[in-house]
């Protein structure tokens, strides 16, 4: 991905000892007493006239700072809808163009790689459409496709229900492949710059190596791999390679998660207290976690001021070159961006 600039104080974090080890001394972030260095803003993109913001959670920025959406159509789903979804913003929030309308079925990812193109996941499947990864250029033309439309499977060439992607220096594609319903994928993929199978690993459990809903994915300055391995509540940390490495349990239940020269972005939208209901995680507060690759500590939390319901504030985050972080919320249904004061 395009080289990011961190304006964050925890950057002495990366002179910490190596990944592993941290766990028993992170328990204490369980309630989160830590400094919030943040300015929260809220609603900071305008739809067009006679449009609703819907459901999201895939925001991103481009090299110009304008604000890609891939947003539900003014709902929680695209599935029968004829407008836009892919919605390129300016830094100001004011709409630039759109295109996509009647290609997806339930955007859940978005990421802009070092050339500006627009990768775009779509984790709902519907008959002739859904279950892929789309390329376009930031034109709108489509470049590449990975699946193939409203077809599940677990295959070399198939995905079933994506989450999220992540791309490596070298242009490998790492894809989450496997939402939440029994009848998805739960594995890591691994394709080259040109859509072609290398590798995948993962299955549905909760031990080491093994998955339930990886829901968002990055990768480190070393090419680690690290899935929010949401319905497991932990992180996972993988080698390039698939072979498993540590699970953290300090930064919540992951919906998502980014890496910016080794600060470690993940977001907590679902921790719930309540035994029995979606995202039982208790004692932990819903919110961005930050801390470092390289020991795990957490050092900065923005909190969610008004959790509430299934899921709450931002879903799917990404982070600026000027350390500008951007949020897409499915449950509160806006876009926000934390600057650091």
């Amino acid at each position: 991905m395009r080289s990011r600039l961190s304006l964050l104080t925890i950057a002495a974090a990366m002179l910490a000892p190596p990944i592993g080890g941290a766990l028993d001394a992170q328990q204490n972030t369980r309630r989160d007493p830590l400094p919030n260095p943040y300015q929260t803003i809220s609603d900071v993109v305008q739809m067009p006239d006679g449009r609703v913001m819907g459901s999201s959670n895939a925001v991103d920025v481009d090299s110009d700072g304008n604000i890609w959406l891939f947003e539900r159509c003014g709902a929680n789903s695209c599935i029968d809808s004829d407008v836009d979804p892919i919605l390129k913003f300016d830094p100001n929030g004011h709409l630039l163009e759109s295109f996509g309308a009647g290609m997806f079925v339930f955007p859940h990812g978005v990421v802009v790689d070092d050339d500006d193109n627009i990768w775009i996941v779509d984790a709902g499947v519907a008959p002739g459409k859904g279950s892929q990864i789309f390329k376009f250029s930031p034109e709108g033309e489509v470049l590449m496709t990975i699946g193939q439309p409203g077809v599940r499977g677990e295959t070399e060439t198939l995905l079933n229900e994506p989450s999220d992607l992540a791309i490596a220096p070298n242009g490998d594609i790492y894809v989450a492949d496997g939402h939440i319903s029994q009848e998805s994928n739960a594995r890591i993929v691994r394709f080259d710059g040109n859509g072609q199978f290398i590798t995948a690993w993962g299955m549905r459990g909760d031990g080491p190596g093994e998955l339930d809903c990886p829901h968002s994915i990055a990768l480190d300055s070393q090419g680690r791999v690290y899935v929010g391995d949401r319905s497991n509540n932990r992180l996972q940390i993988f080698s390039p390679d698939g072979e498993f490495i540590d699970e953290w349990a300090q930064f919540g239940r992951p919906s998502g998660v980014r890496i910016l020269n080794d600060v470690l972005y993940v977001v907590d939208s679902e921790s719930r207290a309540a035994e029995g209901q979606y995202g039982y995680n208790p004692g932990w507060h819903r919110g961005i976690r930050i801390g470092s690759v390289t020991d795990g500590v957490v050092r900065v939390f923005i909190p969610d001021p008004n959790p509430h319901g299934a899921t709450s504030h931002p879903e799917g985050i990404s982070v600026a070159d000027d350390g500008t972080i951007w949020g897409a919320s499915v449950g509160d249904r806006t876009v926000w961006k934390w600057v650091s004061n």
